[in-house]
């Protein structure tokens, strides 16, 4: 057995030791937080529309609505249903897809073009945001609503939990950059609106006609840059 020095007393190395194993792992630990990149997931928002509860009553004839399929973050789902959007001097879009969980208002979502198409000139919003914006009528298979507001374009955004916020040093309400890369050419989308919440995945959404600029379905690489990051 290997006997100490006189001079060092067991409990002072074995404090020492101690300090110097959580230092280490402590020190490593924070770093591997801090290099862990979120994973970054960019989706295509088409057109679509939010109901009441009771605009799902007068135009479907039932309380519910039926799910197709799950969405990325979790509660929220693609419906069977859809609607007919009616603007004015009688254009259509013939099939929009009813987005759930209801809502306390009612919402459509469309891209420029879509809104060129029904002859209705919507503001670029934040989702919700809806005073002032121009109506429509919704035809669905047993009954109408027609709209006061609720037309908007959605503003391209990003969803973001609190751990991936604080990776890259943002907060709700501040803007972003995203950064598509599709063969030899690359798009940046300034403004990108970070909405922050618990328990929602890191997601941005463009709609289709940002998208289609982007080239983003043969995409390379995306990349959310800080507002105060210069690369």
């Amino acid at each position: 057995m290997v006997s100490l020095p006189p001079s060092l007393d067991r409990r002072v190395l074995e404090t020492i030791v101690r300090e110097i194993v959580s230092q280490r792992f402590s020190t490593s630990s924070d770093t591997n937080t801090k290099s862990v990149k979120p994973e970054l997931i960019v989706s295509i928002s088409a057109r679509h529309v939010h109901l009441t509860d009771e605009h799902v009553q007068i135009l479907f004839g039932r309380e519910r609505l039926t799910k197709m399929k799950d969405l990325y973050q979790e509660g929220f789902f693609a419906a069977e249903e859809t609607v007919m959007v009616v603007g004015p001097r009688k254009r259509m879009l013939p099939t929009v897809r009813i987005l759930g969980p209801t809502r306390s208002e009612t919402q459509v979502e469309l891209a420029f073009t879509d809104a060129i198409s029904l002859g209705i000139d919507p503001p670029v919003r934040e989702s919700g945001k809806l005073e002032g914006s121009p109506g429509c009528v919704l035809v669905g298979p047993k009954g109408v609503v027609e709209l006061k507001k609720g037309v908007i374009r959605a503003e391209r955004h990003v969803h973001m939990g609190p751990s991936d916020a604080a990776f890259y040093g943002v907060k709700d309400k501040d803007r972003m950059k995203l950064r598509v890369t599709a063969g030899n050419c690359t798009t940046m989308f300034e403004n990108v609106l970070v909405r922050v919440g618990e328990k929602i995945k890191l997601e941005v959404h463009l709609d289709t006609d940002e998208a289609n600029a982007a080239d983003l379905e043969h995409a390379a690489s995306v990349a959310l840059i800080a507002n105060n990051n210069h690369n």
